[in-house]
């Protein structure tokens, strides 16, 4: 695949990430929470906040990821390598965190967990294979 269409599809899950943020993570049928729109998490929401807002986290390294993968420098692709892989690895700690089963409630799966873990994948994929031209004097400077 080219990196120039792997570079649109990084750039296009920046965007998808950010959205699956306000989209629905979970619906929790746990008796305890009477109001009905309580029951139903996202990434800025959870019951008293139990579960933190992930969301916070995930739109900031979206959006300073997304400025990464635009600009055209070695240090930015770098260092969004190791942020788009800390992305992930977040992304997976707060899916594991909002689909767990507690206290004998299993939440329902909504498509925003989802959408969120399949966007950072994404978005690592497209940090490892960076779009940029690389000219000799680059490489003679990285190379003293």
């Amino acid at each position: 695949m080219n990196a120039k269409i792997l570079s649109w599809f990084g750039m296009a899950a920046c965007v998808i990430l950010i959205i699956s943020c306000f989209l629905p993570w979970g619906y929790y049928a746990d008796p305890q929470i009477t109001n009905e729109a309580e029951r139903t998490f996202t990434g800025f929401f959870s019951f008293k906040g139990q579960y933190g807002k992930p969301g916070y986290a995930l739109v900031l390294f979206a959006a300073i990821i997304l400025a990464f993968m635009i600009l055209p420098k070695v240090w930015a692709k770098r260092t969004n390598l190791f942020l788009s892989a800390f992305t992930l690895a977040y992304g997976i700690k707060t899916y594991i965190l909002f689909t767990s089963c507690y206290n004998a409630y299993c939440p329902e799966k909504k498509a925003g967990i989802f959408i969120m873990l399949f966007a950072t994948i994404v978005m690592l994929i497209a940090s490892v294979f960076p779009n940029m031209k690389i000219s000799e004097s680059n490489v003679e400077k990285s190379a003293t």
